[in-house]
């Protein structure tokens, strides 16, 4: 059993001027489930990165002190498991089951012990493929189940979970969580992030909400944090329980077609598929993990050609270059005419700063310093990123490196928008402010296409629906 008890304290990435964390006084007695709360930017995963012992004294600096069982975590780690945001950073082997196996190789677990362990963690997961799956070859969320129950198997005394149910499809969600309730022990200690609120209170019996940079806004049972604090918590950004929201219906119809998927697929991730995306529609595309929700979104967006059947884009969006795939286009008229947001943020930053990261697809499309500017300082404000201009993209919450990435897609102020996953890691605030800015842009001629879990999202801002379903795979 593991107790957490943090004192006065704080967390400042290398080269930033704000503070992550600061002024934190928390203590988590033996085998509490403690749902962490706040706003994006709040510190929560800072938070867990401390008390897994993953903060490099030289990538910040600390103030106060924090400790698992009077223990620097530092010294702690074999007694603490963590799942991050990005599953795929947990994973380093070519099979499934071997990925799992390998912290209990590392922690010397006797090697008849390793394999039922592995089956059994597996299997608690709801995972649907046997050993031999490659990871390559899974889905995000298939990969998250994956990284789950890689640090299931290890049997922790403190298990930190960073939003585990992010990328998965519903059902897929409530294996994790029921997993979670056969799985841990009632005497493990369990952190919880999580931006389903609703869903996770069954897992949990405390919560504590985080203020930026100045400690506990709230603590207590979920009952009486949310009765006394609701209102509030909902203005800061909290997800509270009950609270609706509204929908953005369109002000006008759809236009004219500016992309079609004619039977493209990608065998075996991509079953042929065929839809149409028009100027002035919000399209929904949904479905199981697995599926082949990303593939299809990376075939719209012209970043892979179709193994099957073709995708074409008509001239109200290529003009005279409609006769070419998009995936043939050159890269500046690729970028001025399709934003591609990819389910992993990380994987398309490719500079220093969140400046110049806005800056890069203006700049190569040959717009004036001037203009660059006024661009970037636009999107800054907008999605809430303006004090973030200096800092590098890779120290990002999730939830701030998400709304960056859709940032630079927008920079170049593409006619046709593909996202995945665009409300991963938001709070109330920015998920409101992301679904209200596509929304303008929709009404304004665009066409947005987004890959999604998210009912909410697709309650209040899709115009159509198109599940896709799975490949028959062999």
């Amino acid at each position: 059993m593991s107790a957490v008890e943090l004192r006065g304290f704080g967390w400042r990435h290398a080269g930033r001027k704000a503070w992550a964390v600061r002024n934190l006084d928390l203590r988590v007695e033996h085998g509490e489930r403690v749902l962490l709360l706040g706003p994006s930017g709040a510190g929560k995963s800072t938070l867990l990165a401390a008390l897994a012992g993953l903060l490099a004294e030289d990538s910040g600096e600390q103030e106060g002190t924090v400790e698992i069982d009077g223990l620097d975590p530092r010294k702690s780690r074999e007694r603490v498991g963590i799942v991050f945001q990005d599953p795929e950073s947990q994973l380093v082997m070519a099979r499934s089951g071997d990925d799992v196996a390998f912290g209990l190789e590392n922690r010397g677990v006797p090697a008849g012990e390793i394999w039922p362990r592995v089956d059994e963690a597996l299997r608690r997961v709801g995972f649907p493929y046997d050993r031999d799956r490659p990871t390559a070859a899974l889905s995000g969320g298939e990969q998250q189940r994956l990284a789950l129950a890689g640090v299931l198997a290890l049997r922790p005394d403190l298990l930190l979970l960073d939003e585990p149910t992010a990328n998965l499809d519903p059902a897929g969600a409530a294996l994790v969580r029921d997993a979670l309730t056969r799985a841990v022990d009632r005497d493990t200690t369990m952190i919880l992030v999580e931006h389903r609120v609703a869903d996770a209170l069954p897992l949990v019996d405390r919560v504590v909400v985080l203020e930026p940079a100045g400690g506990v806004a709230a603590d207590g049972p979920p009952e009486s944090v949310f009765a006394s604090h609701g209102d509030t918590l909902t203005d800061h950004g909290v997800w509270v329980p009950g609270r609706p929201l509204a929908p953005r219906r369109a002000t006008t119809g759809p236009g004219a077609v500016l992309l079609a998927a004619e039977a493209a697929g990608l065998p075996p991730r991509l079953a042929a598929t065929d839809l149409a995306v028009r100027a002035g529609e919000a399209l929904a595309v949904t479905g199981p993990n697995g599926a082949g929700k990303s593939t299809l979104a990376l075939l719209l967006g012209g970043l892979l050609g179709p193994g099957t059947g073709r995708v074409a884009a008509t001239p109200a969006l290529a003009g005279a270059d409609h006769r070419r795939p998009p995936h043939r286009w050159r890269a500046p008229a690729l970028t001025r005419r399709i934003g591609s947001v990819f389910q992993d943020p990380e994987h398309q930053f490719v500079t220093g700063t969140v400046f110049d990261e806005l800056a890069l697809g203006p700049r190569r499309t040959g717009a004036t310093p001037d203009a660059v500017r006024s661009t970037v300082d636009e999107l800054l404000a907008r999605l809430r990123l303006d004090r973030l201009a200096g800092a590098n993209p890779y120290t990002l919450s999730g939830g701030e490196a998400r709304r960056l990435s859709v940032a630079t897609a927008l920079a170049t102020a593409p006619r046709l928008l593909v996202l995945d996953e665009p409300t991963f890691g938001q709070d109330r605030r920015t998920w409101i402010e992301l679904v209200d800015l596509l929304a303008e842009l929709r009404d304004a001629g665009h066409g947005v296409v987004a890959v999604t879990h998210d009912a909410d999202f697709v309650a209040a801002l899709a115009d159509r629906t198109v599940q896709v379903v799975p490949a028959v795979r062999r």
